[in-house]
Order: structure tokens, then C-alpha cells, then sequence
């Protein structure tokens, strides 16, 4: 049997899977954070730096009591560790085997790294780190040629071949660049490295995607998972035919969905409550999916030409009242402890323009503080007309 939902039980099925906007939390607030990251399965990794970067700013959009330092004490707490995703991310510590099969793969040869593999250089990397201890880029910069070939492009190079094949773990950064370490070094003791096969692989993966995003198809939870879509869809099939997995119906596409996962749709949405939202967000890092759930057709155009950019270089996608209505190109000037609104333009579909501007100065005035600003800027709106709405709800807060 295939149940159906609307486009708005969709839309709220997948919010209230993400946590956003958040729920009332107790107890710590790191412990909220490590809560999000679990939940969540990964957190990109992302170096703009024009507002917070990402991986701040989406654990902030989970937990309003989210600090910076939280990332830092996680992983050194062993409880959260770096590795890849779809991308560079934080990942939960208790998922660390489900991490292997990508590493066993590079490692094989099964897989590519977008790096050239130069073995004897990864050996005597290897060997350096495992009699000096923990070891960065630029320990391996040297011009004295009886040293070795030392030279910093490929040296880093190896270090990250060692890292995505599984020999080396980051343990810390230092002014945003990896440190590096053997993994034994880095694994908390009575961490779980059985290689999981692949369909327990596959299994994991549909779990963790579903908890949380709601609903999900075989592309989507395979997204730049080389190898695994095959497996994926015939994993989702088997777990549907045992009752594990319910089929539904969105607006004419076929979604999968855990059914504890529905009883999410009897608890309320903070409609009310807006966030502004990092370009990669856990929420819309896959702009085909979110452009069918939610009608927003989103392109990130910091890697466009100016010329060709029609909303800004970083513009911030903004969710209020269940949707996606509108977007954001900030820039923080730290300095001047200032943060730009270069262009705010709203979505065709906004009506209540009065209610939207006082949601979005309400989380403007900590969206400042959590990017150390004091003061704030607006220089253009589209349609043009909101712009004075936005400036007096502002004077109001």
C-alpha cells in the first residue's frame, strides 16, 4: 500500500525531521550540539568565511546555544571525528565504521583519490608522523634538499591520500589547518572497526537519511556515494517489503519514508519562527530535491562571474512559516563589527510582508551576535518596496 501526503505535510514531515526550526532543548548545550550532529549524520565542512562558516552556522541553526568552541572540545573528546561525507564534514564517532568502506576502497584501488598517489613520499610521511607525533602541512616545508623532497604541495598531497584511505585521522585544526595523527592514535579505545558489509552499508544508509530528512528516494540518499545507488534501491525495496519502510506519494513522486518518522507530523512547526540558513545547510545541500519539496530554485553563486549572479555572491536561503521565501547576501565586515545586507530578495509566492519583516528582525538581532557584529546595514531589497517595511520593524525591535 502507498500513502500519500501533501506538499505542506511534506514540507513540515521533512522541517520537523531536520529540527528546524528547533525545538525546546534541555540539558547541556554541547551535548545539544553532539545531539544535532548524531541526528543529522554529518555536518559539511566549508572555508567561506563571508558570514559564520557552515558547519557553525547549521549546528547553530539546531541549537541556539551552540558556541564555536563546541566542535573543538567534541573532537577532542573523541566523540565527533572529520572524514567525508558527500563532502568534508563531522561525522559522530559512534558512526566511525560505517566510514570504512570508502577508506578500504581508496585504499584497494577500488576507488580513486583526486590526488596522484606517490607511495614512497605517503611512506615517508607516514614514518615522520608515527616518531615526531602529531604533524601538519607545514612541517613538511623545507628547501634544504639533502632533507628530502619535503616541499609542501606534495607532502600534502600525501598527507591527504593517508587521511581518505584511513592511515591518518585529524584530531584537531589549528587556525582552520588539519592537524594530522595515525588513527590509532586518534580512535577512542573500544571503537567498533569491523568493516561492515554491503548491505549492512546500505542499511545504514537509508536509516541515517530517513531519521533525518524525513523522505528520501534511492538518488538522494546515495547523493555523490560512488558505487552505492544499485545496492541502495534494492535495500530500499527489500526493507519496504518487510514493513520497514512505507512508499509515499508527493505531489506525483515516490518517496521513502521509516514510518516511526510519520508520527512527527503530529506535533507542531514553529511556523512563526524564522531562520536564515547556510548555503549548506543540511536542508538544501541537494537543490533538486528541495526545488521539488519546496518550490525554490536554489544555486549558490559565489562560483559565478559577478556579472552572471543575479542574487549575490553568498546569499542565505530564508525558511519562515513552513517555506522557503526568500533569500540573503550578507557579509560580515568583522572589523567594523558590521553585517551587510547586500541584497534581500523574497519569493514571488510571499504575501504577508509585514509579518515576515518583523519575523526577520527578530533572528537578525542574534543572527549579529552570532556573527560578532553590533550593527547592521541593508543596501537593496527585491521588490523594492520591502525595504522600508524591514527598516521600520527594525526601529520597533
Amino acid at each position: 500500500m502507498t500513502d500519500s501526503l501533501s506538499i505542506d505535510q511534506a514540507r513540515k514531515l521533512v522541517l520537523l525531521s531536520q529540527r528546524l526550526p528547533p525545538a525546546r532543548q534541555t540539558g547541556s548545550a554541547i551535548a545539544a550540539t553532539l545531539s544535532a550532529i548524531e541526528h543529522l549524520g554529518y555536518v559539511q565542512i566549508d572555508t567561506i568565511s563571508a558570514v559564520q562558516r557552515a558547519h557553525h552556522h547549521t549546528l547553530w541553526n539546531r541549537n541556539p546555544r551552540y558556541k564555536a568552541a563546541h566542535l573543538d572540545q567534541l573532537i577532542a573528546d573523541k566523540q565527533v571525528f572529520e572524514y567525508w561525507s558527500h563532502a568534508a564534514a563531522y561525522l559522530p564517532m559512534r558512526d566511525y565504521r560505517y566510514s570504512l568502506p570508502r577508506k578500504q576502497a581508496i585504499a584497494s584501488g577500488a576507488q580513486s583519490h583526486w590526488y596522484e598517489r606517490d607511495e614512497r613520499l605517503m611512506k615517508a610521511v607516514l614514518h615522520r608522523i608515527a616518531t615526531e607525533g602529531r604533524l601538519m602541512a607545514k612541517d613538511f616545508e623545507h628547501t634544504d634538499r639533502k632533507i628530502g623532497d619535503w616541499r609542501s604541495k606534495p607532502a600534502k598531497r600525501a598527507l591527504e591520500c593517508l587521511y581518505m584511505q584511513g592511515e591518518l585521522m585529524v584530531p584537531c585544526r589549528v587556525n582552520f589547518h588539519k592537524v594530522y595523527d595515525l588513527t590509532e592514535r586518534v580512535l577512542p579505545e573500544g571503537t567498533d572497526t569491523t568493516l561492515p558489509n554491503p548491505q549492512e552499508n546500505a542499511r545504514f544508509l537509508i536509516t541515517r537519511y530517513l531519521k533525518a530528512n524525513g523522505l528520501g528516494k534511492s538518488a538522494e540518499i546515495a547523493y555523490l556515494l560512488k558505487d552505492t545507488k544499485p545496492l541502495v534501491a534494492d535495500i530500499l525495496q527489500e526493507m519496504e517489503s518487510s514493513g520497514e519502510l512505507l512508499q509515499i506519494q508527493v505531489s506525483g513522486n515516490s518517496y521513502y519514508a521509516l514510518p516511526t518518522s510519520l508520527e512527527l507530523l503530529n506535533k507542531p512547526l514553529a511556523r512563526s519562527k524564522l531562520k536564515i540558513l547556510s548555503p549548506f545547510d543540511n536542508l538544501l545541500i541537494q537543490r533538486k530535491r528541495i526545488q521539488a519539496l519546496f518550490g525554490f530554485d536554489y544555486l549558490i553563486e559565489c562560483y559565478l562571474p559577478e556579472a552572471k549572479r543575479q542574487y549575490g555572491y553568498f546569499s542565505l536561503p530564508v525558511l519562515w512559516n513552513g517555506g522557503l521565501v526568500a533569500r540573503m547576501d550578507c557579509k560580515a565586515e568583522r572589523k567594523k563589527s558590521l553585517l551587510h545586507i547586500h541584497h534581500l530578495a523574497l519569493e514571488p509566492s510571499l504575501a504577508d510582508t509585514d509579518a515576515f519583516a518583523f519575523a526577520l528582525c527578530e533572528e537578525l538581532a542574534i543572527f549579529l551576535q552570532f556573527n560578532n557584529c553590533s550593527h547592521l546595514r541593508l543596501h537593496r531589497t527585491t521588490p523594492a518596496k520591502i525595504k522600508p517595511v524591514l527598516q521600520t520593524a527594525w526601529t520597533r525591535l
